[in-house]
């Protein structure tokens, strides 16, 4: 075990579903490393791995869509988790709708939120995307379901290597 394994082990990051619209070309993935980075201004970063094809699509993209599923919606985590769109058309066995910027907003999530992108950074094997939040929803006063961590989604099996 690597040391900074000690420290990583004990990490449970809420997981979430970033969506990518650009070149009329729709992406997601499953992220796992997020957060607010900025009080004021608001700004949230998310990280894509550079082997995602979502990352591919968010580079050229203005606007990303970042949504919190529920524990329930394992299938919609396990679909852009453990399904490359390489492969497979996810939005067509999702439902969602088109939101501010043309970003793809999947309408069965816990919360939501479109952030314009206002910087990329290179991060090793992921790149982050820092975000200024422009439309969201989702659950009112948190009556929502608990939502899915990273020690649920350990079992979901990557649509690409992550080695």
């Amino acid at each position: 075990m690597a040391a900074m394994d000690v420290f990583l082990d004990r990490l449970d990051p809420d997981m979430c579903v970033v969506t990518a619209a650009a070149g009329g070309e729709r992406a997601g993935c499953l992220v796992g490393f997020s957060s607010q980075c900025s009080i004021r201004p608001v700004r949230y970063v998310v990280w894509i791995s550079d082997v995602n094809h979502t990352l591919r699509v968010a580079r050229s993209a203005d606007v990303l869509a970042v949504h919190l599923l529920a524990r329930g919606r394992r299938e919609t985590a396990e679909l852009f988790g453990g399904r490359s769109g390489d492969d497979v058309d996810k939005f067509r066995r999702v439902r969602w709708r088109e939101a501010y910027g043309g970003a793809a907003v999947l309408e069965d999530a816990e919360a939501w939120f479109v952030g314009r992108v206002v910087e990329r950074a290179e991060g090793g094997d992921h790149v982050g995307f820092v975000l200024e939040p422009v439309e969201w929803g989702g659950r009112e006063n948190g009556a929502g379901d608990p939502v899915l961590r990273l020690s649920e989604a350990r079992t979901i099996r990557p649509g690409h290597p992550v080695d």
